[in-house]
């Protein structure tokens, strides 16, 4: 399979599974409406709340990323192969450069953040810089350019908006619930049934749908990694620069102290270092990466 099919093969996919999610946030909100008793008005004042939260959060996405990480600017003197490689690849294929940064931790990692590729970031850590050959940062910043250019840094905010909203319209309606709000009162019994199921449902769904939400959005941070392996290849022609700093990358059994769980998904790896030890579909089902291994036998078909 050539790089530019499993390009294919992943936008498909990932066109697929951003459906099913908007599918499962409409139905989950009716159910959970419907099923607690409350109109579609308070579904409204939800979406409008959490979108003005939402776009600040999104247009400042980088900035607020940035100051949590600790990053600092990179200069050009000081980070040569970084800022080289950088510009290189980023007149070949066309692209305005991005801002680059850095983190002074010696664990090994990347990412790649902002809204589009005009205000894009990259960033890597001192530890990756100094312990990769050039060939090998040069794969993994074309990886990062890979997820500016095809707009996986606007589509994550998008589907972290989504995951933010199903959980906040899951804990106000189950805070007025408990507080004592309930559903609508029926005296026939056939209605109140259905309604009684309707409020367990909603419940329920109100309980899981966070979880539900964050597990679609795990599954769309795995497939965009393939999808930018496979977009990396596309930009440098090396495959192998990609597998040899993956496997680097992978042996590295050091955390990154600045990231955290809301950070996490956005690294060229995971960052936390949490899932050893981990076995089954369900530890698999909550990885922020697909396993390493996948993704270099991925790379060697190309």
């Amino acid at each position: 399979m050539t790089h530019y099919q499993t390009i294919q093969e992943n936008k498909t996919k990932s066109v697929i599974i951003i459906s099913l999610f908007i599918t499962f946030i409409v139905s989950v909100t009716y159910i959970m409406a419907r099923g607690l008793g409350y109109g579609l008005d308070i579904v409204g004042i939800a979406l409008i709340i959490s979108g003005i939260t939402s776009f600040f959060s999104y247009y400042y996405s980088d900035k607020i990323i940035l100051g949590i990480s600790g990053a600092r600017e990179a200069k050009r003197a000081e980070f040569f192969d970084f800022y080289t490689v950088t510009e290189n690849l980023c007149i070949t294929s066309g692209m305005p450069r991005p801002k680059l940064y850095v983190i002074d931790d010696t664990a090994m990692n990347a990412f790649a953040t902002g809204r589009d590729p005009e205000h894009a970031v990259v960033c890597a850590t001192t530890g990756l810089l100094q312990r990769l050959n050039r060939s090998e940062i040069e794969a993994v910043v074309a990886h990062e350019l890979s997820h500016v250019k095809n707009y996986d840094i606007r589509l994550m905010s998008i589907v972290t908006i989504l995951v933010g909203f199903v959980a906040l319209l899951s804990d106000w309606m189950l805070r007025m619930t408990f507080f004592g709000r309930s559903g609508k009162k029926n005296d026939d019994n056939s209605s109140g049934q259905v309604q009684m199921i309707m409020f367990i449902a909603g419940i329920v769904l109100a309980i899981l749908s966070p979880i539900i939400a964050q597990l679609i959005q795990l599954a769309i941070s795995r497939r965009r990694e393939y999808f930018a392996d496979a977009s990396a290849v596309a930009f440098t022609k090396n495959p192998q620069g990609l597998i040899n700093a993956l496997k680097k990358i992978s042996l590295d059994k050091e955390p990154l102290e600045a990231a955290n769980k809301a950070t996490a998904h956005l690294y060229i790896s995971n960052p936390l270092k949490n899932t050893h030890g981990a076995v089954g579909m369900f530890a698999k089902m909550f990885r922020t990466h697909p396993p390493v291994e996948e993704r270099i036998a991925a790379l060697a078909k190309l």
